[in-house]
């Protein structure tokens, strides 16, 4: 079955900024998405990543940059000549209209025939998997029904790109879960370029090829869900996605494989060096996730520079269970999580426990 729409294209963003009075929304973004990614900007409200997203829809004039897709330059270009189509969060769908007439009124000013708008339609509705439901008005359909609807109509005008503005912030946990993966495969199976703005880590990570994490209108770090997860470029980024500790340290030796650090309220660990821009003396933090942490309630169970602790509480959670501990001499708590864990009892509030840290640490400088 053909689909209604073609393959992807590039975008490339240079020195995009978009300034409100004085206030500065987006500040000089540079982004290059492939053609036929699935893109996301991820970042808590405020970010710049809705402004973002229509500037590149041409909703809204860019104070400064540009913005090419494809082989063009369409910073000036008005939206209704852009290859592009968006997604709102709202869906933004007409009440007075049914399913088909919904998905069919981007086609009105294209004057086409009877015939080749209804087989344009119903290809779309086939897309979406709402075969069936063309005559129902939107108010008789469910949430995810209705982000279909929303989906058809912005699909059947074959853009080059799909831009998606949190289209699924409005669905329960288990229809979003299911509209993540419906989204991806349709995504896939069209072959089009997705640029999808969410604030949820969990969302971003299930969809997407790269990830770029904005604050403050700024783009911190841009790679796939797995790279940002395991390699941090800065606090921010590392505490926006997942769970961390986050641990104030000096560098205080040298060898050819690791460094020594002193860590605040743990002392000294060995860890494997991972860069070659620190010296002696380098004040970093080293970013540590709660499962690559080792916990037991005996010390000999574990690797030599275990560090002592007691378990301050415990939060199960089904598959895994957070365990936090209070180093002897430090107060503030190290998040351990553990994998399967059904007896909490065993780690309840007050136990001794001993702790050991991995020698694989993300080490930042900002």
């Amino acid at each position: 079955m053909s689909t209604p729409a073609g393959g992807g294209q590039h975008i490339r963003l240079v020195g995009l900024t978009k300034e409100f009075a004085r206030f500065r929304a987006v500040d000089a973004v540079d982004l290059d998405i492939a053609a036929g990614e699935f893109f996301s900007l991820l970042g808590p409200s405020g970010c710049g990543k809705t402004t973002l997203l229509r500037m590149i829809a041409g909703l809204e004039a860019p104070s400064a940059g540009r913005i090419e897709i494809g082989a063009a330059d369409f910073t000036r270009v008005p939206p209704e000549h852009r290859p592009t189509n968006m997604v709102f969060q709202s869906y933004a769908l007409f009440p007075h209209l049914d399913v088909r007439g919904n998905i069919g009124y981007g086609l009105r000013k294209e004057r086409l025939g009877r015939l080749e708008l209804k087989r344009r339609v119903d290809e779309a509705l086939a897309l979406v998997r709402l075969d069936g439901l063309n005559a129902r008005r939107v108010n008789e359909l469910s949430g995810g029904q209705r982000q279909r609807v929303a989906l058809a109509r912005a699909l059947i005008k074959r853009p080059k790109v799909l831009l998606l503005d949190e289209p699924l912030a409005a669905l329960d946990r288990r229809l979003r879960e299911a509209m993540q993966q419906e989204l991806r495969e349709l995504q896939q199976n069209l072959h089009i370029t997705f640029v999808f703005v969410t604030h949820d880590q969990d969302e971003a990570f299930t969809m997407s090829d790269r990830i770029a994490v904005m604050d403050r209108g700024r783009v911190l770090q841009v790679a796939s869900p797995a790279e940002l997860y395991r390699r941090p470029s800065c606090r921010e980024v590392a505490t926006f996605v997942g769970a961390i500790n986050l641990l104030p340290a000096r560098l205080t030796s040298i060898s050819a494989a690791a460094w020594r650090m002193t860590v605040e309220g743990v002392g000294e660990i060995d860890i494997s060096k991972s860069r070659d821009d620190l010296a002696v003396g380098s004040a970093v933090t080293l970013a540590v996730r709660p499962e690559n942490l080792r916990i037991s309630m005996r010390e000999d169970e574990l690797a030599a520079g275990s560090r002592r602790a007691r378990v301050a509480s415990t939060a199960y959670l089904g598959d895994r269970t957070y365990v936090r501990v209070l180093l002897e001499g430090n107060s503030t708590p190290i998040l351990v999580c553990l994998a399967g864990l059904s007896n909490t009892e065993e780690f309840s509030t007050g136990k001794a426990v001993w702790v050991v840290f991995p020698r694989e640490v993300t080490v930042m400088t900002r």
